[in-house]
């Protein structure tokens, strides 16, 4: 007897709320059992989950010495959780970009970060795109050593921190 399984994978997204469906057919023989399963995650929690396995991967980089890939985990690290701030504030999606500045301004964070944070900011942002193209790569690499990548990484942990703070008080706020 022949078994065969399908596995269909549908997502629908609205305004905060991101809803998987999975069916998953099994044909045996003439037989057809069919298994659906529906999960809707809370998109801040799913934007805060990834950040917090990124910042998890930036420490493991530090540790094996990859700093140019530390420094752009960082970067998905404050992207994701300005992604999470902007999902938990805003009835509207996060935009499809990479750039920390226009995701801090539209969320409404970039007139409360200190010079701290925005410099943080400024650091990261070429993170993201340049540390995949081989120009930029040596340049990168050259500027990126243990004590910086250090500096990196418990900046990057303070800002996010900041950042769901910051979120847990807006959700405070809200529920009032």
């Amino acid at each position: 007897m022949n078994i065969t399984f399908t596995l269909i994978v549908t997502t629908t997204f609205s305004p905060n709320r991101l809803a998987v469906r999975i069916f998953c057919f099994i044909f045996a023989g003439d037989y057809l059992s069919e298994n659906s399963i529906e999960m809707a995650t809370d998109k801040v929690a799913y934007w805060l989950d990834i950040a917090d396995y990124d910042l998890e991967t930036a420490k493991t980089l530090y540790n094996g010495g990859r700093w140019l890939y530390v420094a752009f985990m960082c970067h998905q690290v404050i992207e994701k959780t300005l992604k999470a701030y902007w999902c938990g504030t805003k009835e509207t999606e996060p935009p499809y970009t990479h750039n920390l500045t226009r995701l801090s301004e539209g969320s409404g964070l970039d007139d409360q970060l200190s010079e701290e944070q925005l410099d943080l900011i400024e650091t990261l942002i070429p993170m993201n795109i340049q540390a995949r193209y081989p120009d930029y790569k040596e340049q990168l690499a050259r500027m990126l050593t243990k004590d910086t990548c250090s500096n990196i990484i418990n900046e990057t942990e303070k800002l996010q921190q900041w950042i769901k703070t910051k979120l847990l008080n807006s959700s405070a706020n809200t529920s009032n």
